[in-house]
């Protein structure tokens, strides 16, 4: 295994008082950085609908002559610029063009309703808007009917991105300084309440080169875009961690499995990134049709899996990759060298399956106020049930620790935000009297600063017997269950005049599965027997659950429960 280098910034060094000044570069000079090192290297590129690629040369050009066009409409310093659409090297053009222009990116969710995007532009006052195809006309309107400035990320809308005139001198706005603020990411997490978080270039520079000091990654890397882009995760992690080395990104446009292991084979991605969610799903996929080649190959398969994750961990040599490699490649990962899971808990048990397969599969955890990275599992030294050890420069401590050393995890370091956009109480509520932030996570570390987690704050339920339980440490071990396509685990009031909770499970079958089963056994799946499957389920898990843990109760409902684009429920709009 390749030594880890903890300083890979270092090179930065030969451009400092002449690409940059000061401690880090903004993404605009660093953009430059890398051009003028790899200006054939492939940038950006898409295969759905057509393959279109650019290199680092072509994305500058174009990035220039959007940030000249966005100049010449009188963008100035500071101006804001709302930018929504589907991944696609159009989408980054936009990003780095507001960038280089001076201005301030807002990137929104494109799956929000088009009255939720309108109240978000107006509220950061956007001086003008970067828009996909289908919602081109629809987000049209200003005011008393003013038409706002829109420029297409899409060819069949006027005002298209890669068609903007040349504007003349070539002006590209004034240059931001690394302190000013680069982008306004729009966070509800699952509690709701929308609130703009207030990033630097420092910040996003400083956490995209720090993170490195925990993970290897070089400019051969191809990164898969595949999560919506305005969200931090992908935003830093594919996004400006393949800019700041020169690796190529694929840029995905739906959230589809043939699709997604096509575009990894086409595209022979070495860098995966993406959520529990889809990772269970392949998993289980997998180890499914492995199973049902027969009781003896499944052991056998199973069998070497253990041997090659022993081997793994205590020499640092990776058999897996070519004990599996027929396996890896019904996955479309026979090229991958690292798989990154991030934006919610994982079970151990598929970390440590993957890791057994040969994958170099490493966990993470940050939040968008922190720009997002603040842990990452080094691939060296992972430990399958944490989320990571701190990055450089990232000082956490727990608060307000129990018995079990468990409390809410607060940090400070140069990734930590601003504070909220117009919203001072929300962005004191968040910090401590002595500048720590409030995660609003909970969990705890051990001696080699890696961290776990156990659960949010928010949704902390105390029971009878005065014990704190996190619904998210529950809800972790119905991951890997086929049956259940949505589980929300969460307190009800036992006793109203004790103020204590009860323990209850909302739970969404998996129609899919059910109707599956029903064909393979001659007939339908009646609602009872789903009910009474789900209940055997629960009954399986609490008997690995402490008794105060234990669910009580459980609803099998009937319409899923909304979700975050991170495919976390939405815990604030159930009833």
């Amino acid at each position: 295994m390749a030594k880890r280098d903890r300083t890979p910034w270092r090179f930065l060094d030969e451009y400092r008082g002449s690409e940059f000044n000061g401690a880090w570069p903004t993404i605009p000079e660093l953009f430059r950085i890398t051009a003028s090192r790899l200006p054939t290297r492939r940038c950006f590129t898409r295969f759905d609908p057509e393959e279109q690629s650019f290199t680092y040369n072509e994305a500058l050009e174009a990035i220039q002559r959007t940030a000249s066009y966005l100049h010449s409409q009188n963008l100035k310093k500071g101006d804001r610029v709302a930018l929504t659409g589907k991944n696609s090297p159009e989408w980054a053009i936009a990003y780095l063009g507001i960038l280089f222009a001076g201005g301030v990116v807002v990137p929104l969710d494109y799956q929000l309703k088009n009255d939720h995007l309108e109240e978000l532009i107006a509220f950061v006052e956007a001086k003008m808007l970067f828009v996909d195809s289908e919602k081109y006309d629809d987000l049209a309107r200003k005011g008393k009917g003013k038409v706002r400035k829109r420029i297409s990320l899409a060819p069949e809308n006027q005002n298209y991105i890669l068609d903007l005139p040349e504007s003349s001198g070539g002006e590209v706005g004034i240059q931001a300084d690394e302190h000013d603020l680069s982008a306004i990411l729009f966070t509800s997490g699952t509690t709701g309440n929308f609130k703009g978080v207030m990033l630097t270039h420092h910040n996003f520079v400083s956490d995209c080169f720090l993170a490195q000091a925990n993970m290897n990654i070089f400019s051969s890397d191809v990164f898969y875009a595949l999560l919506p882009i305005h969200h931090a995760y992908t935003m830093l992690a594919v996004f400006l961690e393949a800019i700041s080395v020169g690796a190529e990104i694929v840029f995905a446009k739906r959230l589809a499995v043939a699709q997604i292991l096509k575009e990894l084979k086409q595209g022979q991605v070495t860098m995966f990134l993406a959520i529990p969610m889809l990772f269970n799903k392949m998993l289980k996929g997998l180890m499914r049709g492995v199973r049902e080649k027969g009781a003896v190959v499944y052991g056998v398969v199973r069998a070497l899996m253990v041997f090659s994750g022993g081997i793994k961990k205590l020499t640092g040599l990776n058999p897996g990759k070519v004990l599996f490699k027929g396996l890896l490649a019904k996955l479309s990962l026979d090229t991958n060298r690292i798989c990154i899971c991030g934006g919610g808990p994982l079970p151990s048990a598929t970390f440590r399956q993957f890791n057994q397969l040969g994958i170099d599969f490493v966990q993470g955890y940050g939040l968008t106020e922190t720009s997002p990275i603040l842990t990452l599992n080094p691939v060296d030294r992972y430990k399958e049930a944490s989320v990571g050890q701190i990055i450089p420069e990232v000082e956490m401590k727990i608060l307000d620790p129990d018995e079990r050393g468990i409390g809410e995890i607060a940090v400070r370091g140069p990734m930590a935000m601003q504070g909220y956009f117009r919203n001072e109480a929300a962005t004191a509520e968040s910090f401590t009297d002595d500048g720590w932030l409030r995660t609003g996570d909970v969990g705890y570390m051990d001696g080699e600063n890696y961290l776990y987690l156990t659960g949010r704050k928010k949704s902390l339920i105390v029971t009878e017997g005065g014990k704190n339980v996190f619904p998210e440490e529950i809800e972790d071990h119905f991951q890997l269950y086929d049956e259940i396509e949505q589980i929300m685990v969460r307190g009800y009031e036992k006793d109203e005049a004790m103020k204590t909770e009860g323990i209850e499970a909302l739970v969404y079958p998996a129609g899919e599965h059910f109707e599956a089963l029903g064909k393979q056994r001659g007939r339908p799946y009646s609602r009872s027997e789903i009910e009474s499957r789900i209940g055997e389920i629960v009954e399986t898990v609490n008997r690995d659950l402490l008794p105060f843990q234990r669910i009580e109760r459980v609803e099998v409902i009937d319409e899923p429960m909304e979700m975050t684009s991170t495919k976390k429920i939405k815990r604030h709009t159930v009833g």
